[in-house]
């Protein structure tokens, strides 16, 4: 126990001399590295200046109360515990002071073991917090990827995604860009009969169109000029396992009439290759994009489109699933701080209000980058509303209100313009605008009915 309160730096501050002498020499014998000062303004130099662990003082001080010092350090430094000493007449202002964030009080007279009770308490709670971090952030690194799922939204997507990994199926992942689809696809693959196998992923949006059959089916040597060798295709690859083909409606449309062929023959064809080679696949496939759209837009195949659509997961934006982004921050925060080393406690009150109020246009990507971030540029063990770079949630809010009040916009016509921004966000699907918009659809139909030119309402 000795070697561990020596590491642990503590400083003394009381207005009598006398007092700060004792303690520190208490502390001392006790196996603590102690430090005393007799002013606030001292301990407030050496608390911005130096690691220290945790803070005792008095509460009530003729330079400063110590209930307005504990305000700047929490401010300032909300990783340094405070232990409070009271008169007892003052008891109830340690407890008031313990809601701002003091660890904890002892009131006078109090015994040397009192107190040493008192401050190894507080220290033992922040390592067993800090050790909640670090045993999660061994299992994020080491247990299998499974999508959050505390919101009904997600619970559903899951329940549908644990059923149809047990089937060999093409599936199709839809949901904006950032939403989960590749996690969700992984998670398909190692719940299902091919775990053992191989899990191959390739974004169709990144490959040069001239490239795309070749790096999917393969190629023969000298095929064309930079053919040099014979080389296996991504199908071939993934043979007895799964291949995830991201922004599936982005592969030109010659490919995926060819990749059509594969799915219902289960044989590839190599370019340049005079015979078929037989592949055992399963294929799963995403759109970050309305697949009814880009049929519309004949930039997806509906031939192949209906046979990729065996079974569909709509994965639902994150800000639509607000129940899921605590857990989500308990994941981010403990990867990134073991990848970073970084011993994090975890966040504030204020700072999870901030994330909960973005609307999260990136999705979880997003998320995960605006946490990682934050762990990196963090001066505290406690990620605080600064530490995250996001614009104030009331400001673009703001904006449009006044916006809408210099217009001379009723209360009914900001009503309706709102309603139709939502239902654009949501590519006019009404069940998913009517839960954004805290409705049912009885009642959107209702609203809309109210209009018969909803593109007026603008």
């Amino acid at each position: 126990m000795t070697g561990r309160r020596a590491k642990c730096r503590l400083l003394v501050l009381d207005d009598e001399p006398g007092v700060v002498e004792y303690l520190v020499e208490m502390l001392r014998e006790a196996g603590y590295e102690a430090q005393g000062v007799s002013s606030p303004s001292a301990a407030l130099e050496l608390v911005r200046r130096e690691p220290l662990d945790l803070l005792v003082t008095d509460v009530e001080m003729p330079e400063m109360r110590g209930i307005d010092l504990l305000a700047t350090i929490v401010r300032e430094r909300p990783g340094l515990l405070v232990l409070l000493i009271t008169a007892f007449g003052s008891i109830d202002l340690a407890v008031q002071a313990m809601r701002f964030g003091a660890c904890d009080f002892i009131a006078k007279p109090f015994t040397i073991e009192v107190l040493l009770l008192a401050i190894e308490r507080a220290l033992r709670e922040r390592r067993m917090r800090r050790e909640i971090v670090r045993l999660r952030s061994r299992l994020a690194g080491e247990a299998p990827g499974e999508p959050v799922a505390r919101s009904e939204a997600m619970r559903r997507v899951l329940e549908l995604a644990r059923r149809a990994a047990r089937s060999d199926a093409p599936v199709l992942l839809t949901g904006e860009s950032g939403s989960g689809k590749g996690l969700c696809a992984r998670f398909l693959h190692d719940h299902g009969p091919r775990r053992e196998g191989p899990f191959l992923q390739v974004n169709c949006a990144a490959l040069p169109e001239l490239l795309v059959e070749s790096e999917l089916f393969g190629v023969r040597r000298g095929a064309f000029t930079d053919a040099r060798e014979d080389r296996d295709g991504l199908f071939v690859q993934a043979s007895g396992g799964t291949l995830f083909l991201d922004e599936i409606a982005e592969m030109p449309l010659g490919a995926q009439a060819k990749l059509l062929q594969v799915l219902e023959g289960g044989r590839v064809r190599p370019i340049g290759a005079d015979r078929e080679k037989a592949v055992d696949v399963r294929v799963l496939a995403a759109t970050n994009r309305s697949p009814e759209e880009q049929l519309r837009e004949r930039r997806f195949r509906a031939d192949l489109y209906y046979r990729l659509n065996v079974l569909r997961l709509d994965l639902p934006p994150l800000r639509e699933r607000p129940e899921d982004l605590m857990e989500l921050v308990d994941v981010f925060l403990a990867r990134a701080s073991r990848r970073h080393g970084a011993p994090l406690v975890g966040i504030s009150a204020e700072a999870m209000r901030k994330l909960l109020a973005h609307d999260w246009p990136g999705n979880v990507r997003e998320l995960a980058n605006v946490v990682e971030r934050a762990v990196v540029l963090t001066k505290h063990d406690t990620i605080l509303p600064e530490d995250l770079p996001l614009p104030d949630p009331g400001s673009a809010r703001a904006g449009s209100i006044r916006e809408a009040a210099s217009r001379g916009l009723s209360l009914a016509e900001l009503e309706r313009a709102y309603v139709v921004e939502v239902l654009e966000a949501s590519g006019w699907n009404k069940t998913r605008a009517a839960r954004s918009l805290g409705i049912d659809r009885r009642t959107l139909y209702r609203k809309l009915a109210e209009d018969s030119d909803p593109a007026a309402f603008r």
